[in-house]
């Protein structure tokens, strides 16, 4: 039985080369490693506050998905109050969504397998809500490969994966997602 996944990005243009493999690794864990991710480009989404206005949209239009995951940067907000509300308005809709902001920015989730190539502590990292640019696009310059499509997001997100006890212990978030994400797919389980 196979299980499709959809990934609401704010911006898939760069961040769907992170999201889909962390998504896909994420699934796996759950006990679902054939899952079928697809990161949403149709309609795109142009940042957070277009995102959210796109859902109505995508919940009609992407409702035969097993689940959705609408992965935004927290860009230092609170975020869990309007998720919540995100969460019940799909569920009336006949789907099933799970929010996760990442702090600050998608990215920090990739930059969490290279704290060794950073030039400022791991809490700075966390803590800085411009660090896409200031201290990931030195990053990508430096560590990338600009030849590539997405200069290089897909490698470094693979070998962040290679230590992923390690990415969820400094991206608790990611944990906390997970743990939905399991038990939203045990209770599938359990239905069946």
């Amino acid at each position: 039985m196979s299980f499709r996944a959809l990934v609401i990005p704010e911006d898939p243009t760069f961040n769907g080369y992170i999201l889909k493999p962390l998504v896909g690794r994420i699934l796996a864990e759950c006990g679902r490693p054939n899952a079928k991710v697809m990161v949403l480009t149709n309609p795109k989404a142009d940042g957070y506050d277009h995102a959210k206005t796109l859902l109505d949209e995508v919940f009609k239009r992407y409702k035969h998905h097993d689940l959705l995951l609408f992965l935004p940067d927290a860009d230092g907000n609170d975020r869990s109050g309007e998720f919540a509300h995100l969460e019940q308005k799909a569920l009336r809709a006949g789907v099933r969504l799970v929010c996760c902001a990442a702090v600050q920015e998608v990215e920090v989730w990739l930059m969490a397998g290279h704290t060794g190539k950073l030039e400022k502590s791991w809490s700075e990292v966390r803590a800085d809500v411009s660090v896409k640019e200031n201290i990931f696009v030195p990053f990508l310059k430096e560590h990338g490969d600009a030849r590539r499509a997405g200069g290089g997001r897909d490698l470094l997100i693979q070998q962040t994966l290679t230590n992923y006890d390690g990415l969820l212990d400094r991206c608790p978030e990611l944990r906390l997602l997970q743990e939905s994400i399991c038990e939203y797919i045990q209770s599938l389980s359990l239905e069946a």
